[in-house]
């Protein structure tokens, strides 16, 4: 994979990229643009300290969440079948916070800078709003694993932001009060199981029907999601965000807690600053996969931006 031919690739230039293929809007995420800010509450499980030492994760604390369309269009539909669907958080207090970005998709579409950077310029609209399939059909045979992420989705229309499945992606080195390091995998489940839709019914939706569902969901009752730690075994790959770890499905996972969310926040709440992937309280280490060492600069860029 080569580089771009603008130049070396830096967290700057993904964000470019990101704004481009969206139409570059004003003041708008680069990302999962479109989204409802939430708030509610986190209750740790006693099986918490054995996977780590955070306080984050071991101790009970509010939440402030926001669920999310992915790409940069902020008026993009609910029913667009090709993006993801996000779930972002913060746990803990004041010196011990956590924020986790999460996806409906257990993989990202990308293992390092350059090669999404070039997933993204393959896609930047040309003079007629189009992107040029030639290009994306191309760019995507020389690299499939860009694929695995949109095809996950693509099976899997959701029916709720509630009913659905969220992954961390990355690979998290995890120490526990007994200085025991061992890399887990997020993955946020809701309590009453998955609701997806078939292509047909989700076409059928309206353009804000997974917003209005939040709502409604909200008003009727609480939202309940167990924050699990999937746990690894010796050869799993910890670098590459594009590949899920052997048998993922049905490995060994600990149910660190239980998230409820209780309520509709403005969404100022969660504009005003950035759930930062790199803001991880002691207990939780950072990945060592290139693309998470770059999402915390790419994020302050875009909110800076958008300011």
């Amino acid at each position: 994979m080569s580089e771009s031919p603008r130049g070396a690739v830096t967290p700057a230039s993904i964000v470019d990229a990101l704004r481009a293929v969206a139409g570059d809007p004003p003041k708008a995420r680069a990302s999962f643009a479109k989204g409802q800010c939430v708030h509610g509450t986190y209750i740790p499980s006693h099986q918490a300290e054995e996977i780590t030492k955070s306080l984050s994760f071991t101790r009970p604390s509010r939440v402030l969440a926001r669920f999310s369309v992915g790409g940069g269009n902020p008026d993009v539909a609910d029913t667009e079948s090709l993006v993801p669907r996000g779930f972002s958080f913060r746990l803990g207090d004041i010196g011990h916070r956590t924020d986790i970005i999460a996806q409906n998709s257990p993989v990202h579409y990308a293992r390092t800078l350059a090669q999404m950077l070039a997933f993204l310029e393959a896609r930047i609209p040309g003079p007629d709003g189009k992107p040029d399939m030639e290009k994306v059909r191309a760019f995507s045979a020389a690299n499939p694993e860009t694929l695995h992420q949109m095809n996950y989705i693509a099976a899997r229309p959701p029916a709720s932001f509630a009913g659905t499945t969220y992954w961390g992606v990355h690979a998290f080195p995890a120490t526990n009060a007994m200085d025991e390091t061992r890399f887990i995998k997020f993955k946020i489940a809701p309590v009453g199981g998955d609701v997806t839709l078939t292509g047909p019914e989700a076409k059928a939706r309206s353009a804000d029907f997974l917003h209005d569902e939040l709502e409604q969901r909200v008003a009727t009752g609480n939202i309940r999601f167990s924050v699990l730690a999937l746990l690894d075994r010796p050869g799993d790959p910890t670098m590459d965000p594009t590949v899920r770890w052997p048998d993922e499905d049905h490995r060994e996972a600990v149910r660190l807690g239980t998230i409820v969310i209780t309520g509709i926040e403005p969404n100022e709440t969660c504009d005003g600053s950035i759930f930062d992937p790199a803001n991880l309280a002691d207990g939780i280490g950072h990945p060592h996969d290139e693309i998470f060492a770059a999402r915390a600069a790419a994020y302050t860029i875009s909110l800076k931006m958008r300011r």
